[in-house]
């Protein structure tokens, strides 16, 4: 489904990703882990438009989309869930939903319905303003808002970052479920022992560069990536 090939990517004068390749087949679960500043969110934002990379190609879905504008990327069909959440707080819950769709000129009813049927908890707080959410709740809210322009592939960021154990187990779990109903999943997380349970696909990366790549449950028993990154 997306094919990255040679990527690097410049932040002023420093190489942030360093010549990456790496395959996402469709409907799988692929994670990138590694450390702070490893060019994890770099290489996502390069993926979505929001950064232009200096040499290397990206094909979605068999096309290039190599320095294509964000808009033009979310309406091929990849959406990204950003790190710390970024719900527009003054705004009720059902309003960021609209918000998500707002390239789609059809009905949305269907799709309300769906994610509320996927997060309960934001179905009862469809009139709340998105700021008076919990940080769970809001997490849940990013990822409904992504989910209402269909995406084919979601890149999720950090998801997990700042929230109670409790709550992580819930977002990985309903991470699950998405990919169970078709949709395809690229996430980064600093989480790796939940990341590498339930990815397919599993990139390591550090100083901008794929270090170690395999079976999700393979880099959960690699001992290097136990004492990097698993804490044993």
């Amino acid at each position: 489904m997306l094919k990255i090939t040679d990527l690097k990517v410049n932040y002023g004068g420093i190489e942030a990703v360093k010549s990456i390749s790496f395959e996402v087949q469709e409907k799988s679960i692929v994670t990138l882990i590694g450390a702070n500043g490893a060019g994890k969110s770099t290489t996502l934002r390069a993926i979505s438009g929001l950064v232009k990379q200096r040499s290397g190609k990206i094909e979605f879905l068999g096309d290039d989309i190599t320095g294509k504008d964000a808009h033009f990327i979310v309406s091929k069909g990849i959406t990204m869930v950003p790190e710390g959440r970024r719900i527009f707080p003054d705004m009720t819950v059902l309003e960021n939903l609209k918000i998500g769709a707002y390239l789609r000129k059809d009905d949305l009813t269907e799709d309300i319905k769906w994610v509320f049927d996927l997060f309960p908890r934001l179905k009862e707080r469809s009139w709340q303003l998105g700021g008076t959410l919990s940080g769970g709740e809001q997490q849940m809210l990013a990822v409904a808002r992504a989910l209402m322009s269909r995406p084919k592939l979601m890149m999720m960021d950090e998801p997990s970052l700042g929230l109670a154990p409790l709550v992580v187990r819930d977002i990985f779990a309903i991470i699950k479920e998405i990919n169970k109903q078709g949709v395809t999943i690229l996430l980064i997380e600093q989480n790796a022992n939940m990341a590498l349970h339930v990815a397919d696909v599993g990139y390591v990366m550090e100083t901008g560069r794929i270090t170690m790549s395999g079976p999700g449950k393979e880099l959960l028993a690699s001992p290097t990536v136990k004492a990097a990154y698993l804490g044993s």
